[in-house]
């Protein structure tokens, strides 16, 4: 199986959701794409924070520049 990416992930989220919106799947196939979309949420979430641990916002600190992680900057 080819390795997942984010953006895939996402396309069929969507399409899963509208799916299931749509009403006009059984109960099985219903519970099927739940299902799915469960895995791809909680695959969507851990390629985000990931993502997110990785930003770093530039800060000008007397007057040079400093990485610090994007969760700290919130904190300032």
């Amino acid at each position: 199986m080819a390795k997942q990416n984010f953006e895939d992930a996402m396309a069929r989220l969507e399409k899963i959701t509208r799916e299931l919106e749509d009403g006009e799947l059984s109960l099985e196939q219903s519970l099927k794409r739940f299902d799915e979309g469960i895995r791809l949420a909680a695959f969507c979430r851990k390629t985000l924070d990931e993502a997110e641990k990785k930003v770093e916002l530039l800060l000008d600190k007397n007057g040079d520049l400093v990485g610090k992680p994007f969760s700290e900057a919130d904190e300032t």
